[in-house]
């Protein structure tokens, strides 16, 4: 059984009254790998409360009670504060995979792009002195609205996505594999995010497919999304154009 762990921001931990990417990707592995063959593990279950800015709702919008909402994904937290929190978290629920989408919020509030790029470093040895067999998939910064007016900010962004690269093919073993997954071409922050930033339905299910599309065609794990995809709820299809 394969054990997955969510590592991310507020993209990934999501707010009250979201789906999440997390469980989009738990339908496609459901349909691709079966219930049986994989489990989705971490230390923190709840979603984002906007109202009170903590972590403490647990109103999902999908109220399925088969999505097992384990994630290790916080509102503000980034590479800076995973890295010396990660080994731990692995030791604590023994991920073979760990899907990760960090550093928009390193990059805007705390580090420029060499001292984030040392952050990712960090928390892979630390990942890999819990399991030194531990998989990592890891998904580039998708710029934000910032970035659109903000140039130095873009520059770090870019900056940071090139040193990403660079720390994967650097760090990559057969023993504990890295890989890079690709920004989805058609993310449109106009369209797949609420506010800019966080995705919302369509853009949780091109973040999913980020994922999918990456283990499948590099290790051959389930199947691409777009094959899997569950199809969105009438709902949805309203809200997403």
């Amino acid at each position: 059984m394969l054990r997955f762990m969510f590592v991310g921001d507020s993209m990934t931990i999501g707010s009250a009254g979201e789906h999440t990417w997390r469980h989009r990707m738990w339908q496609h592995l459901r349909a691709t790998l079966g219930d049986t063959a994989f489990a989705v593990v971490g230390p923190r279950t709840a979603l984002h409360d906007k109202a009170s800015g903590e972590p403490v709702s647990y109103a999902y919008a999908d109220a399925d009670p088969g999505f097992p909402r384990h994630h290790f994904a916080g509102w503000g937290e980034g590479w800076l504060h995973m890295a010396p929190q990660i080994a731990d978290a692995v030791r604590r629920d023994s991920p073979d995979v760990l899907l990760i989408s960090l550093g928009l919020i390193d990059l805007g509030f705390y580090t420029n792009a060499d001292q984030t790029a040392d952050n990712v470093r960090r928390f892979m040895a630390e990942a890999r002195s819990a399991n030194p067999h531990i998989r990592l998939v890891l998904l580039p910064v998708i710029p934000n609205i910032r970035a659109r007016t903000d140039a130095p900010f873009a520059a770090e962004v870019a900056r940071f996505n090139v040193l990403l690269a660079k720390a994967v093919a650097d760090l990559d073993t057969g023993t504990s594999p890295l890989l890079l997954a690709s920004t989805p071409p058609s993310y449109d922050i106009d369209t797949d995010t609420y506010d800019g930033t966080h995705p919302g339905p369509s853009g949780e299910h091109k973040l999913a497919a980020a994922f999918a599309d990456a283990m499948h065609q590099a290790w051959g794990l389930g199947a691409l999304y777009a094959t899997a995809r569950p199809p969105l709820p009438v709902n949805e299809l309203t809200a997403t154009g």
